[in-house]
């Protein structure tokens, strides 16, 4: 008897273990989830000239050439990201590509992307057995002038080392893909040159007493965002929020410039 309570106590404890890490997981925010509010994919339609934007998505600047691209309407290749190099397709698997749609009537066209080309992210992927992160991309060709469009695609894997990608932070994951994909802020910086040469113009136009008003008066205390504030003071002190992330206690608050996560009505983190 006492066996077989010791065996039953040793089954249900087993069961224990085997659900909680999935309770765990459940609980958490899952790290595609996060990745997607980061990033806002393009999407894409067509129109009498074929392919074209729907509404824009986050704009991206390559850093490193080696990302193989392809026409919109042909299947994308993948190239691959690791400890900081690209690894594009191989000739090898290029050659069986080309065999492939030659038997189908069509000519294989492919080119790489150039370092400073400016693309959208179309679709995010996580892969965790393989400790990969998919991001696939579309030229933004109104930002490249380019004429025609095109809009070439890519897949890029960003390979992560076995066994480590569970564990690695959302930030940690963002870090290693601007190695590769920084976010643009050439469109923040024309801003902010146009209105620093409003500005001097306007002192210019206004002469000395101008200036000397500039001087007697300092400019505003900048907003501040503090832990534990409520989603009414963030919105109070930096507007509206571009987008709301909505998952349960988590809420994420996504700004032009950055994030403001809630836990339980209250600001937990700022990045």
């Amino acid at each position: 008897m006492r066996h077989k309570i010791e065996m039953a106590v040793l089954v249900l404890a087993l069961i224990v273990v085997g659900i909680m890490p999935c309770l765990v997981v459940a609980q958490g925010v899952p790290l595609e989830d996060q990745l997607k509010a980061q990033y806002t994919l393009v999407k894409m339609g067509a129109d009498s000239g074929g392919a074209a934007v729907v509404e824009q998505g986050t704009i991206l600047v390559i850093k490193k050439g080696g990302i193989l691209s392809v026409p919109y309407g042909d299947t994308s290749v993948a190239t691959k990201y690791q400890d900081g190099a690209v690894h594009s397709p191989s000739a090898l698997m290029m050659g069986a590509r080309g065999g492939l749609m030659g038997k189908l009537g069509k000519q294989q066209t492919t080119q790489l992307f150039q370092v400073g080309t400016k693309v959208y992210p179309s679709r995010v992927a996580v892969n965790l057995p393989k400790d990969q992160v998919i991001l696939s991309i579309v030229a933004c060709d109104s930002c490249n002038n380019t004429s025609p469009t095109t809009f070439y695609k890519a897949d890029v894997v960003f390979q992560f080392a076995k066994g480590t990608l569970g564990n690695t932070s959302p930030s940690q994951v963002e870090d290693t893909i601007a190695g590769l994909l920084a976010l643009d802020d050439s469109a923040d910086q024309g801003d902010n040159s146009q209105q620093g040469g409003n500005d001097q113009q306007q002192g210019n136009n206004q002469g000395g007493g101008g200036k000397g008003q500039a001087q007697q008066q300092p400019p505003p205390e900048p907003q501040q965002i503090e832990k534990g504030q409520t989603p009414d003071q963030v919105k109070a002190a930096l507007g509206p929020p571009d987008k709301i992330v909505n998952l349960g206690t988590k809420q994420i608050y996504v700004y032009k410039d950055l994030k403001v996560t809630f836990i339980n009505g209250k600001v937990s983190d700022v990045q």
